[in-house]
């Protein structure tokens, strides 16, 4: 093996690919995509939190009205539980409403039916309220026909808020804190990111043998240098374009959010805090996210860092190794579908397995593709 021409074949590979128009656009773009994704969502929460919306309630079941106040979002107005619906339906468009709800009457079991009427669908987050409320309101209704002397204060002392702080024991003896949370969210993005650079630079180099082998080019290679060392250069110079490539791309998409964060200030921040919010009304509680604030800086950066490089390196060798393989067996791009699929069902297998990294099934599932 020669080191020498190794080096040849890296530095050609690298540079003829980082030269390339296609390269430069998608490394100028994908950071720029990829801050508005950040971005934009923020800035479409605090913009469209602007318009104050008007719900119309139309409450037979006479509970509602000491539990909906105007806000700055919402304004609440209640129409008479006996109104003709059939002409409040007919007169939606004269309302200046954004929503007609009806609320039914008590039925047998002390619990209504409730449907939203609107000319477009409803935001998630008005849907949340609605529902939240209504039913802070039948629970309020339920436990007063107890009779029961202070019975919200016993109910506000018989509910719970319970932490789990979890702690890992280290080798030391000693105890750290984690969160499963993070990591799961870590194991998300980072397979993700494995999955996409290892596809994506294998299937360049899958093309660079095609290519080469359509122009007749290997032949006279071939004759200079192996082809264990022609596959080595090529392999490790496109993997010095994607290590590039997702520098750039890390500088970049920090840069442009930073700079988002500078120009808009708090009331970006303030349009974070609202994605939040609608988020955690279904998925994590206040105790819970402040939890997984406080395990954040107990995360060992350094070391995930270098879990997923050398798991990132290696993976790429070997599955841009296979891709050189049906490169080499094939005589154009269009045959190599069938051959690439053996190629590409552990990768999306590893992939799938990462919403589960604890289980037993994900630890097999990993000892088997290593």
């Amino acid at each position: 093996m020669n080191l020498s021409k190794i080096g040849l074949i890296i530095g050609r590979e690298y540079s003829v690919r980082v030269k390339k128009k296609s390269f430069i656009l998608v490394t100028i773009i994908t950071p720029i995509l990829m801050a508005l994704l950040i971005v934009v969502p923020s800035l479409i929460m605090l913009y469209n939190g602007e318009d104050q919306q008007t719900v119309m309630i139309v409450d037979r079941s006479g509970l509602l009205p000491p539990y909906f106040q105007t806000n700055e979002s919402t304004a609440y107005e209640f129409s008479d539980a006996d109104v003709d619906f059939d002409r409040l339906k007919s007169d939606y468009d004269n309302l200046s409403i954004n929503a007609l709800v009806v609320v039914s009457e008590l039925d047998s079991l002390n619990n209504v039916d409730v449907i939203a009427y609107s000319k477009e669908p409803i935001s998630l987050d008005m849907k949340q309220n609605l529902s939240s409320t209504i039913a802070t309101a039948l629970r309020d209704y339920k436990l007063s026909l107890y009779d029961i002397e202070n019975i919200d204060e016993i109910m506000q002392k018989v509910e719970s808020d319970v932490v789990i702080d979890a702690l890992t024991l280290t080798e030391d003896g000693g105890e750290k804190e984690d969160s499963v949370e993070i990591y799961m969210i870590l194991s998300y993005i980072m397979s993700f990111l494995i999955y996409m650079f290892t596809f994506m630079f294998g299937s360049m180099v899958m093309r660079g043998v095609i290519e080469e082998k359509t122009n007749r080019i290997v032949e006279v290679i071939v004759s200079s240098v192996s082809a264990f060392e022609l596959m080595m250069g090529k392999i490790i110079g496109v993997a010095g374009v994607a290590i590039t490539q997702f520098l750039i791309w890390v500088v970049l998409t920090i840069s442009l959010v930073l700079g988002a964060g500078i120009i808009f200030g708090a009331d970006l921040l303030s349009g974070a805090a609202n994605i939040s919010d609608v988020a955690g009304a279904t998925a994590v509680s206040a105790s819970d996210a402040t939890g997984i604030l406080a395990s954040l800086s107990s995360i060992d950066v350094p070391y995930i860092l270098g879990c997923f490089l050398i798991f990132f390196l290696l993976g790429y060798l070997l599955y841009a190794s296979m891709f050189a393989a049906v490169g080499s067996a094939v005589d154009n791009e269009a045959d190599t579908n069938q051959l690439s699929m053996p190629i590409t069902i552990p990768l999306m297998v590893g992939l799938f397995k990462c919403f589960t990294p604890f289980n037993t099934q994900a630890a097999h599932c990993q000892c088997g593709l290593l």
